[in-house]
């Protein structure tokens, strides 16, 4: 039995192990095993796709051979307008495409022909008959699909010139009721820390005008330290896309943190369809989107964050501070020989008076941790049985 139990423990973690790991990919490395596809590669990295691709499950990437890329690139585009046109080659699961940038085609018709080919035409340009299925690259079930097609999809829309946006960090933290953060910013010689880590990738989490104003009375008691490391509290240093905080419950770093000797971290969480962002004193709630565009993301949010390691007693309204605990009572325990006030004699000790709360907790305790290993074998024994059948 002991022997079922160590195997079926170990297949156990095995299935914990895998499911780990098998929503991972890397669109990178994928195709670096293909030098046939480099300059396809190339362009997914320089333009930022391959980053969503990495950060989507269900996926398929059409890619194209380095002569149909020459092709593309001999038309001079801009690099924005570059992404629209490769993100026509990016389905979610096979028939729904990425949505690009504004102004780009939704949908590619995907069309099984005569003589066992498939064929992909753009939804704005239905006469193109050139692009069709060659082969796969890789499969991964319900994760990612990489194929070729034999041409790039050709889309007047996606093609269409296109400004590329303004992720200038100074003017867009100017916007949008960001100005008194940018402000204090600029006062602190914080943004220098910001605006470092811009190409690199960076979320600002910017507390609207309201916002610093009501918190104004409280920023000036701060020593300069202080107000530097709050407002850094304020950037991560990755970019997450609204996307991403949805789906990434839990701590979070921050731009206070890297140097100190302290955590300066939050905890991210959603609450419906709000996301939130929560430190001991003070529960913030993202309330609009400045930018967001890979590699900024700026969003207002309606409170001051506060780090516990600033503001180490403050606790927040709407959580009870935490109740002060009785003073424990010494039973006095009477000696074999006294006397009560009758006159009679007091009962020497009895065990089951030389009890007392602390006592009563590792009771507690241990009763908990044979509940718990009960808990394990019995887990244990279900998979045993699972692996027995």
């Amino acid at each position: 039995m002991k022997t079922v139990t160590a195997i079926s423990l170990s297949f156990f973690f095995l299935l914990l192990s895998l499911s780990a790991t098998v929503h991972s990919h890397n669109i990178t490395r994928i195709l670096s095993k293909h030098p046939e596809f480099s300059t396809f590669n190339h362009y997914l990295t320089i333009t930022h796709l391959a980053n969503e691709i990495n950060r989507r499950q269900t996926i398929t990437v059409c890619a194209v051979d380095n002569a149909e890329m020459s092709s593309l690139i001999a038309k001079g585009l801009s690099l924005q307008t570059m992404k629209n046109v490769l993100s026509l080659h990016v389905f979610h699961r096979l028939l729904r495409i990425q949505k690009a940038a504004p102004g780009t085609a939704g949908y590619v018709h995907i069309t099984d022909v005569k003589g066992g080919k498939v064929r992909f035409s753009p939804e704005d340009n239905p006469s193109q008959t050139d692009s069709v299925y060659v082969k796969s690259i890789l499969e991964m079930p319900y994760n990612i699909s990489v194929i070729q097609i034999s041409s790039i999809l050709q889309s007047p829309e996606a093609e269409a010139p296109t400004a590329a946006p303004d992720l200038n960090l100074t003017s867009l933290l100017q916007r949008d009721g960001c100005k008194a953060f940018y402000d204090l910013l600029t006062s602190s010689g914080a943004i220098g820390t910001f605006l470092s880590s811009a190409d690199g990738g960076v979320t600002v989490f910017c507390p609207d005008d309201d916002a610093i104003a009501a918190f104004a009375p409280k920023y000036k008691n701060l020593t300069a330290q202080e107000k530097t490391s709050l407002l850094l509290y304020h950037g991560v240093p990755l970019y997450n896309s609204m996307g991403m905080l949805r789906s990434s419950n839990g701590l979070m770093n921050t731009l206070a943190t890297e140097g100190a000797k302290k955590k300066y971290d939050f905890t991210v969480q959603n609450d419906g369809n709000d996301v939130k962002l929560k430190t001991k004193a003070v529960t913030s709630t993202i309330s609009g989107t400045v930018v967001d565009e890979e590699p900024i993301a700026i969003y207002t949010i309606d409170k001051v964050l506060l780090p516990r390691e600033i503001f180490k007693g403050a606790v927040e309204a709407d959580e009870p501070a935490p109740a002060p605990k009785a003073a424990k009572k010494k039973k006095k325990v009477a000696k074999k020989g006294d006397t009560t006030e009758d006159g009679a004699e007091a009962p020497g000790p009895d065990s089951s008076d030389d009890y007392s709360d602390d006592d009563a907790a590792d009771q507690t305790a241990s009763g908990g941790g044979r509940l718990l290993a009960s808990v394990v074998m019995a887990m244990a024994f279900s998979f045993s049985w699972l692996v027995l059948i």
